[in-house]
């Protein structure tokens, strides 16, 4: 893959530098370096030791990522919401893993996403996940095409610069859910479990936000609108269970599986800077059919 660049400054400037400015780490310069990519000025090769001049060009060619064999093509329905060369993203059904584990190395989404791939004969054969979701979780998934793109969208997410909302219904003692709260509650794993998260003062910054749209008080049901501003495993299932008000669905943590048999939660909006034109990207997407139902259960009896 070609990416061009024009050096505008007004002195020189070394190759080296420029690269930096444009995100490209020492770790993708070494990748072009041994594995048969190039760096172009004017069409010339150079190192990255070379003096730029004002009004020159620069091409980066990044060498082309062959697939990992751990990573193994599971045909299956994709549910594309957008794409371009650089990024995908998907609406991930709920009951499906976002990417494999020891003892699911297949079925998960990214297994899926590998023989889309294949399919469409991309060269780029490697999958870079930058947003996940629960097996049970459904909703908007982000998909690098290639490792620079990865590179530039992680480091938006690490500033948290990533828009993540979701949708949830929620149990228990809904009354003390307030009209909007920042819910900042430090998240660590449980001593004795591989799975389970808890709330612990020593463990992970962790921090919900949530508004509440209503809530039918005499079923101690509510619908919730939620931000992340970070990313820990099970936050926002830890942290309203921690209310004691879980996720109707989520057995793990206590929620009532009477009205549906995975946590009510869907990722239904996602922003985000383009890696490389900077436009503005921005998705909605519904939530499936059984949380739908439950919304208009609960709509048809609600209070605030």
């Amino acid at each position: 893959m070609r990416f061009e660049y024009h050096y505008q400054g007004l002195e020189p400037k070394l190759l080296r530098s420029f690269l930096k400015e444009q995100g490209i780490s020492k770790g993708l310069l070494a990748k072009v370096k041994f594995q048969g990519g190039q760096i172009l000025v004017n069409e010339e090769e150079r190192t990255v030791r070379f003096s730029l001049n004002p009004g020159d060009r620069v091409s980066f060619v990044i060498p082309d990522e062959k697939e990992h064999e751990t990573m193994l093509a599971t045909p299956g329905p994709v549910d594309i919401v957008y794409e371009d060369e650089h990024v995908l993203v998907v609406n991930k059904p709920a009951g499906i893993a976002s990417i494999p584990a020891q003892y699911h190395p297949q079925g998960t989404l990214a297994n899926r996403v590998k023989a889309y791939y294949q399919d469409q004969g991309y060269v780029d054969q490697v999958i870079h996940i930058v947003t996940r979701l629960d097996r049970d979780t459904s909703g908007l998934m982000v998909f690098a095409k290639h490792g620079f793109a990865h590179a530039k969208l992680d480091k938006q997410l690490r500033a948290h610069k990533f828009l993540k909302k979701y949708q949830a219904l929620v149990g228990g003692n809904v009354g003390r859910l307030k009209e909007h709260e920042l819910i900042d509650r430090p998240i660590s794993r449980e001593r004795n479990s591989l799975m389970r998260r808890q709330v612990d003062p020593a463990g992970q910054a962790a921090q919900t936000e949530y508004w509440l749209d209503y809530r039918s008080v005499p079923e101690e049901l509510a619908l919730v609108d939620i931000r992340l501003h970070t990313g820990r495993t099970h936050q926002i299932r830890v942290h309203f269970a921690d209310l004691g008000c879980p996720l109707l669905g989520d057995d793990m943590y206590g929620g009532d599986t009477a009205r549906i048999q995975r946590q009510a939660l869907h990722c239904y909006e996602l922003a985000f800077v383009h890696p490389f034109t900077g436009e503005p990207l921005h998705f909605i997407q519904e939530p499936p059919a059984d949380i739908q139902h439950l919304v208009s259960q609960i709509s048809s009896d609600k209070t605030r």
